[in-house]
């Protein structure tokens, strides 16, 4: 439990701080109004169509923060604040997403990777708490490790597949940043560009800092199996 607590409370803490940082740069931005007084669903579609992209549809959700892209039904979803807002916060998000959809069409290995492993990841993160807990049981009392090896290795596919998130993420927001900063109708001054890559920034490490918890859990389970930590 040591060890555990030593890999994990420092990754929380750091965790608990970009979750805040980034909610409040995005509630900070989200005061921000844009200066072309656009929406986040015009910004998506002009965004979209600079980029020849036709098929793709820009809707509303429901939810906070709740944005995202859906490369199977080729959605961009935006949340109500985002869809609605004409701040610098909401086209920022706004052509975040769209970014994912430029790079399914351009064909970028790294977003169809992780599309690929979706249906997989999904499965496995439903039943892997309880794959764990049954594993560290059996291997504690007769000392079996088969279950708890299944455990290990839907955490490592949980793993892997938070860290191809990474550069997906990143991309999609280096994508967003340079049409924003090449597109004078959408934002016009540089203040706005800086605004909108902090908001992107800070999103982009509430990923980084997911991919680190899942290793952190992995190298923990991965050490009670191999029997290199006395749990």
């Amino acid at each position: 439990m040591g060890t555990y607590l030593f890999l994990i409370v420092p990754i929380l803490l750091i965790s608990m701080f970009v979750q805040w940082k980034f909610r409040n740069k995005f509630s900070k931005y989200t005061e921000m109004h844009l200066s072309s007084g656009f929406s986040g669903k015009e910004v998506a579609e002009k965004m979209l169509h600079d980029n020849g992209i036709y098929d793709v549809r820009v809707m509303s959700t429901d939810g906070q923060l709740s944005d995202h892209y859906n490369p199977e039904d080729k959605t961009v979803n935006l949340s109500t604040d985002v869809y609605h807002g004409r701040s610098v916060a909401a086209a920022a998000v706004a052509a975040h997403e769209c970014g994912h959809a430029v790079q399914q069409s351009k064909s970028y290995h790294w977003l169809q990777l992780r599309t690929n492993m979706v249906p997989v990841v999904s499965i496995s993160s439903t039943l892997l708490q309880w794959v764990l807990i049954i594993g560290v049981l059996l291997i504690g009392f007769t000392g079996n490790p088969a279950v708890l090896s299944i455990g290990v290795a839907g955490l490592a596919l949980l793993t892997l597949f938070s860290i191809i998130a990474l550069p997906v993420e990143f991309d999609a927001s280096r994508r967003a940043l340079i049409w924003l900063r090449n597109n004078n109708g959408v934002m016009h001054t540089v203040e706005e560009n800086k605004q909108a890559k902090d908001a992107l920034w800070w999103a982009a490490m509430t990923y980084v800092v997911a991919a680190l918890g899942s290793l952190a859990n992995l190298i923990y389970y991965a050490s009670m199996l191999f029997g290199r930590n006395k749990y």
